[in-house]
This record gives structure tokens, C-alpha cells and sequence, in this order.
């Protein structure tokens, strides 16, 4: 389900970093009294009365900067306001209305977006007063607010569920969700195409957040499945337009929607800084991944061998050690189906629940066959139950977590893997300390 956009429009030092902190209920913008600190967007995502939106603080419209991030912060402004469903236009009561806040209004209002006008610093009668003037801007009845001293931020935030739309989605009709992410040209879109184009039972390009990915839901052997489209990466020294300064977060958001990565290299080219970057966010977030080789043809063409290739990938993504390697050619739909199969069977290993005793059977013998060293005290495993799946969790009770950490916890990971069939997926464990044994319920 797609999660819709809030961002916090105005010119500098009306509060826009202390209303999302206010918001927030925590300190996410940096607040100081200089213009131009807020340089890059920054987000987060606020969950209010059941319901979930994402709301971004951007830099000062107007901000006078004779450095070269002038027109990069510029660009980002205008991309925030048209990725937003809504604009939360703030103004400063202290000061009142200026000839820079009316050029704002008028950038706001040819976006033809919903508006939210919030008048800040409103601490006193004769703020109240000054709020009053805002008015005229044309936005209807505004906002007075203090989000310094968080007066007004509930009627805000009443006011944004009343204004946004939240579909009730039924995600079985999603099917697995697979992001595709990468660097430019690497061939997403070619792929995202030949799945919409071929099979062509149900096909639909539903919108997530504007300016965002786009899932693309198609039909393949009977099944539905979503492809999360995503803009290109590239190093961020050499991005030019704001859009792809931007491209790096939104697929950050496909990794953390998906049920699967195809996290895709170009193979007639290197493994970069940003696919290490995709790599370990994937790993992070813990998601089934497939590294995707793409256009096999030209590599074959060239002289290039896919085992050393593979060997190659392995080297330098060693967080996705477990991940299978699978190599494409979308152009010419060379090894898709295959690799689509994998992707259901990851999804299938991910989605596995282990019973407590066979868990319990497994780890044991993992510890009698590979106790952690330790100085002092003796390493001792209780109790492991699976809470979850999707990625498979487990929770691990013993005396002293500090023992079962780094490269013993990625022993019992890979001692479980093979235990239970998780081979190519990513597992977590969460150890927490217990002081005796908990039997066994089973």
C-alpha cells in the first residue's frame, strides 16, 4: 500500500525542521537560527491515530546561496512539492507576512495540490493578531501553531487525515511484491516491460507516492505478482538533477515495501559504490535478495565468464553472502522465467515457520558442535522460539547475549540455514538474556 506525502513548504526560518521535530515527537531537522541548514530533504514517517504518512522537511524556497548548492537545493524544493499529495504551507507570525512568502504562495498554488496553511510562532495575543493577516495568501482559514511549543500540532495532524486518502487495500490482490533496484542503465525498465508486455492477463500501473516507484501487477502461471519500478542510481558526486539526488531514498522505500530484491547489475560494466550502498541497505532490512546479473548477450559477446562474474560479485558483496546469483538478458528475455521462479521460491523459504522443538534441537547441536569462546563466563543457550516470519526471526535466551554476537551469530545463521531449508534467505536473531532455563512447552 502505497504511503502518501506530506511536505512542509515556506520560506527560511518559519519553523519548517521544528514543526516536523513537533510532529515527529522527536528531533529529526536540524533546528538552528540560520538560513539554508535544512540543504537536503529530509523525511520521516508519522503514524497518527491508526493511520501512516510520510512528511518531509525541505529547505527554505528564496534561500540566498552563493555556493554551487544553490540551484541543487532549489531543485530539491520543487521536487518535494510535486512528489507531496499535500503541502503544509508555513508561515512566521512573528515576523508576518513578506513578499517572499507571497512568492511562495504562488509556487504552492500552481502545484493545484491540497494546502495546509500553518502560521508558527503563534505564543501570544498579538501573534494571534498577526495570524490573522494569513488570510489573505488565499489558502483558507489557517493554522496558528507553536512548534516550539507544540500548540496546535493535533489539529494539524486531525486536519492531514481529513485531507489525505488512505485506500483500503486488500494486499492479497499484490501477490509477492519484488522490488527491481540498481544503477542506471542497468536494465529495470527493460525488465519491468517485457513482464507487463508478455502474459498479458491482468496488467494495471497503480501509483505508490507521486514522483516514487510505480508497481507494475501482472499475471504469470495463474499467480499475480507487483514489480516496484525504480528510478536509476548513480554515484552521488555526479548527480546533476535533484530527481536522482532523490532516486537513492525512493528505492529505499521498494527495499522495505518488497517481499523480494533483484538487486541488478549491469555485466558488461563494474560493481560501483552504489550498488554496494543497495547491498547493504538490502541486507539491513533484511530481505530475500537476488543479485541480478543483467544483459548476458553483450557479456558473452565480450569474452566475459558469468562463474567469474559470479566469483566477482561474491568478492565484493560479501554482506549478501547467502543470496543467489542469477544472470539475464531482458532484451532478449533470456533466464526471466527461471529467475522469476526464484524469486517465489525465496519468498516461499521466507515465509517458513519452524516448529520450537526441532528449532531447539538444531541450536543445541550448533552449540555443542561450536561453543562461543569466552574468558569468563560459559556461554550457555536456553530456550529459541521463531516469532516471525517474513524474514524468519527468532528470539534466543541466554546468559549473557554479548557471547553469542558478531561472527557466532552468523555461525548459528548459517547453521540454521542449512538446518532448515533457509539457505538463500537472510535470518535474524535476537538474543536476549535470561538467568535460567526455560523448559521446553513442547
Amino acid at each position: 500500500m502505497s504511503i502518501p506525502s506530506v511536505a512542509i513548504i515556506g520560506r527560511p526560518n518559519v519553523g519548517k525542521s521544528s514543526l516536523l521535530n513537533a510532529m515527529a515527537r522527536r528531533r529529526i531537522s536540524i533546528v538552528e537560527e540560520t538560513a539554508g541548514v535544512t540543504r537536503d530533504r529530509v523525511s520521516f514517517f508519522i503514524k497518527w491515530r491508526e493511520r501512516e504518512f510520510e512528511l518531509v522537511d525541505t529547505g527554505g524556497i528564496g534561500l540566498v546561496d552563493q555556493t554551487v548548492l544553490m540551484k541543487h537545493i532549489s531543485s530539491q524544493i520543487e521536487v518535494a512539492m510535486e512528489a507531496a499529495d499535500l503541502v503544509l504551507f508555513v508561515v512566521d507570525a512573528k515576523s508576518g507576512l513578506t513578499p517572499m512568502d507571497t512568492e511562495v504562495a504562488g509556487k504552492v498554488r500552481r502545484l493545484g495540490k491540497p494546502v495546509i496553511l500553518c502560521v508558527n510562532k503563534v505564543e501570544n495575543r498579538r501573534d494571534e493578531f498577526e495570524a490573522e493577516e494569513a488570510h489573505s495568501l488565499g489558502f483558507g482559514t489557517p493554522f496558528p501553531i507553536s512548534a516550539k511549543e507544540v500548540i496546535g500540532i493535533t489539529e494539524v495532524m486531525d486536519e492531514i487525515l481529513e485531507r489525505l486518502t488512505f485506500p483500503e487495500e486488500d494486499e492479497s490482490e499484490y501477490g509477492i511484491k519484488f522490488a527491481i533496484v540498481g544503477k542506471r542503465n542497468a536494465g529495470k525498465s527493460t525488465l519491468v516491460n517485457l513482464l507487463a508486455g508478455e502474459e498479458r492477463v491482468i496488467v494495471s500501473e497503480i501509483p505508490g507516492t507521486t514522483r516514487d516507484a510505480v508497481d507494475v501487477r501482472f499475471e504469470r502461471n495463474g499467480k499475480i505478482m507487483t514489480a516496484i519500478d525504480t528510478a536509476g542510481l548513480r554515484k552521488k558526486t555526479r548527480v546533476q538533477d535533484a530527481i536522482e539526488l532523490f532516486s537513492l531514498a525512493r528505492s529505499e522505500r521498494s527495499v522495505r515495501r518488497a517481499d523480494v530484491v533483484y538487486l541488478m547489475f549491469d555485466m558488461t560494466g563494474p560493481i560501483s559504490q552504489v550498488d554496494k550502498k543497495l547491498a547493504a541497505f538490502v541486507a539491513q532490512n533484511f530481505k530475500p535478495c537476488i543479485m541480478l546479473g543483467n544483459k548476458l548477450d553483450l557479456a558473452l559477446e565480450a569474452g566475459k565468464n558469468p562463474a567469474q562474474w559470479e566469483a566477482y560479485i561474491r568478492q565484493q558483496l560479501p554482506l549478501l553472502h547467502y543470496a543467489p546469483i542469477a544472470f539475464i538478458s531482458a532484451k532478449e528475455d533470456a533466464n526471466v522465467e527461471a529467475t522469476l521462479s526464484l524469486g517465489e521460491e525465496l519468498h516461499e523459504q521466507a515465509s517458513r515457520k519452524i516448529g520450537t522443538a526441532d528449532l531447539n534441537k538444531a541450536l543445541q547441536l550448533a552449540l555443542q558442535q561450536n561453543a562461543p569462546h569466552s574468558k569468563g563466563k560459559r556461554p550457555k543457550l536456553f530456550y529459541a522460539t521463531q516469532t516471525e516470519v517474513n524474514p524468519p526471526t527468532i528470539l534466543v535466551f541466554v546468559n549473557e547475549p554479548m557471547l553469542f554476537t558478531g561472527q557466532y551469530d552468523r555461525y548459528l545463521q548459517n547453521w540454521l540455514r542449512k538446518s532448515f531449508d533457509w539457505k538463500e534467505i537472510p535470518l535474524r536473531l535476537d538474543y536476549r538474556k535470561r538467568d535460567k532455563v526455560i523448559l521446553d512447552p513442547e
